[in-house]
């Protein structure tokens, strides 16, 4: 997994609230248990008409969020359905931080471990950030895991909680299965000493 350590990059306002997995990622995606290739249907039902066309008005279609790394969104983020498709289309998308109010909760336990930093923020901050990120291709925040903090473009600085231990897990980019390849020496030897003891298993 990817570390995340600091993020500068373009934010996206996506002033929706009640944002669930089925608009993250619609149903005819989720064929596939590749974690590559999603980005393309991400929010496919508002980016794309019935034509398959793109509509110009939403936010991602714009030329200067094309490329946009962090989402600033409504309340109630990532709710509905748990689809683990949702963090992939984010993160093959281009976008490693969301910020709300709240996260639904096994959406956000999802993006931790695919390398996605969710934020909660109050909602006089995210008001704040969605002002910033209405500037456009000037609206570049800087999002610093380390010093749990994101820092807008006139220098403003909005301080953020996380748990330690997700923290960690991010910073060094560590997702179940490199947690897991930490301990494989402690695996490989209760492996051992098991085959030893207990050979007939």
């Amino acid at each position: 997994m990817q570390k995340f350590t600091t993020l500068t990059g373009v934010a996206a306002p996506l002033r929706i609230m009640n944002v669930d997995t089925d608009m993250i990622i619609p149903k005819q995606y989720l064929k596939t248990i590749k974690r590559t290739g999603l980005g393309k249907g991400l929010f496919a039902e508002m980016r794309f008409d019935e034509k398959g066309g793109e509509n110009p008005e939403f936010v991602l279609n714009k030329p200067a969020y094309r490329k946009a790394e962090i989402l600033v969104a409504g309340d109630n983020f990532g709710c509905g359905s748990s689809r683990e498709h949702a963090p992939w289309a984010l993160l093959d998308f281009g976008i490693r931080c969301v910020i709300s109010t709240s996260f639904a909760d096994i959406f956000y336990n999802n993006c931790f471990k695919n390398g996605i930093l969710p934020i909660t923020v109050p909602q006089a901050e995210l008001d704040k950030l969605f002002e910033d990120a209405d500037r456009g291709a000037n609206a570049t925040l800087t999002v610093d895991l380390e010093a749990q903090e994101i820092r807008g473009p006139d220098g403003g600085t909005i301080k953020f909680d996380i748990d330690p231990f997700r923290k960690q897990c991010l910073l060094n980019g560590l997702d179940d299965i490199g947690l897991t390849m930490e301990k494989a020496d402690a695996i490989a030897g209760f492996e051992d000493k098991t085959a030893q003891t207990r050979p007939w298993l």
